[in-house]
């Protein structure tokens, strides 16, 4: 009984602290959540990024601005160290689009493109040349290089509708986007038109990056919108003549200097242990990049903003990265991480925000097995803030080099996404839609997360 009688004593006291820390963690979540949702500041400055910036490719003016920008709300918020990281990034520049659609009868009908990101362009003297549909990579490698050469390549892959998750309709899309221009190219087509990655039935094309494969010619590259590509589809059913005629300036300049923008809170009992979260400070050069991925860059900094002004001081260090250049190169991703590898820096868990600013219902995780049973085992602090789903895998491009590098364990933000892929990559990607308080649960949810794994590591 006298060496039982100190065990029942030791677990009793154990039960007690992990009662009084639920109690202490879940007061500190609540205040987290009552302070965003009566402030608001991070959808203020989602505003300030959008309406005094806009887009901002990377290698532009304006990326230049938003590193400015993104420096100066960090050092306002009061991080104790804000800092620059230097990379080389491309300067892809869009110029003039424009296409117009010519049947064997009747009268050109103009139709709204968009130049691929990275894409080469046609030259002042344009493209003319017949269409060949194709609605499926196979169809394509099957045929004979004879019947694609010197054509334009209409790839027709649909955005499957009936997926709940969106982005698991965005994968198989995104191939046509990214790889096939070159699979085109290699069989002698000399252009690419493709019906946009998107789940929107309007008249807005979306444009993403493409990937030439160096062993095959690089050739012209265009979306169109689902409402035109249907429009196209319908008349090549009754028209097999159908040309197109299409003048695209965009060019590859120089690479030139910018920079990965990064604010951090030391760590009062663990600061080498490294808590790392962002989202991309770059876009697209059309809409404003608001929910890609100026919504992940303002939650992240709203991370470190609650955390001051509530004065919450983490046990291990907490760290904003503002990503540059995730849309047509990662470069900003790969040089955060070699430089962590040369600075010996050890990251304990990287989070990435980068799937817009609706209403969160989890995180995707990328991780061994007992890291993420220790996050499921916080979900009931977290349950009464909408987050429920901790099963998927998954984590973000720019928090992948440090997973590849050093098996970090990795997160995304998960929020719904049924509207996400109407504005992705177009001129729909604007502030207006964005709604304030969906917006702010995003970075709530980030802060908690971050809180959690400050105090208890993983």
């Amino acid at each position: 009984m006298k060496k039982i009688f100190p065990f029942i004593l030791f677990s009793l006291s154990a039960l007690l602290a992990n009662a009084q820390n639920y109690k202490s963690d879940s007061l500190n979540l609540k205040l987290m959540s009552n302070h965003i949702l009566t402030n608001y500041q991070c959808y203020k400055d989602l505003h300030d990024l959008c309406k005094h910036i806009g887009h901002r490719i990377s290698g532009s003016p304006q990326a230049a601005e938003a590193v400015k920008w993104g420096k100066e709300v960090m050092e306002k918020i009061g991080c104790d160290r804000v800092y620059l990281q230097e990379v080389m990034v491309p300067h892809w520049v869009r110029g003039e689009a424009k296409a117009s659609i010519i049947p064997s009868k009747g009268k050109p009908i103009s139709m709204l493109i968009s130049s691929l990101g990275n894409a080469i362009g046609t030259g002042a003297g344009g493209l003319n040349a017949s269409i060949l549909q194709i609605n499926h990579i196979d169809d394509l490698k099957r045929m004979n290089p004879n019947d694609v050469k010197g054509k334009i390549v209409f790839y027709n892959f649909k955005f499957d509708q009936t997926n709940i998750n969106t982005f698991e309709s965005y994968g198989p899309c995104v191939y046509y986007r990214w790889g096939a221009p070159s699979e085109a190219a290699k069989l002698g087509a000399v252009g690419v038109v493709i019906r946009s990655v998107s789940s929107a039935f309007d008249d807005k094309p979306h444009t993403g990056s493409i990937a030439y494969d160096k062993k095959y010619p690089s050739i012209p590259a265009v979306a169109i919108s689902n409402l035109d590509a249907d429009q196209l589809e319908t008349m090549l059913k009754t028209d097999q003549h159908i040309s197109m005629q299409m003048t695209t300036t965009c060019q590859m300049l120089p690479d030139v200097m910018s920079y990965n923008v990064i604010g951090e809170i030391k760590g009062t009992e663990h600061p080498e242990e490294i808590i790392c979260f962002g989202g991309h400070l770059d876009s697209w050069d059309i809409g404003e990049g608001a929910h890609d991925d100026g919504a992940g860059v303002v939650q992240a900094m709203e991370v470190l903003r609650v955390f001051l002004e509530l004065g919450i001081r983490p046990k291990r260090t907490i760290r904003a990265i503002l990503f540059m250049n995730e849309e047509n190169g990662l470069r900003g991703a790969k040089r955060y991480a070699e430089l962590a590898e040369q600075n010996s820096e050890h990251h304990i868990l990287a989070i990435e925000s980068d799937a817009g600013g609706s209403t969160p219902f989890g995180f995707s995780m990328t991780m061994e097995k007992e890291k993420r049973e220790k996050v499921k085992r916080w979900s009931n602090l977290l349950l009464p803030y909408g987050l429920y789903s901790f099963d998927r895998e998954g984590g973000g491009a720019d928090v992948g080099p440090l997973n590849r590098k050093f098996k970090t364990p990795v997160m995304e933000l998960m929020p719904d996404s049924q509207r996400y892929f109407d504005m992705h990559h177009s001129e729909n990607d604007v502030f207006e839609n964005v709604h304030r308080r969906e917006l702010s649960l995003g970075a709530i949810a980030m802060a908690q997360m971050v809180y959690l794994v400050s105090m208890y590591g993983l």
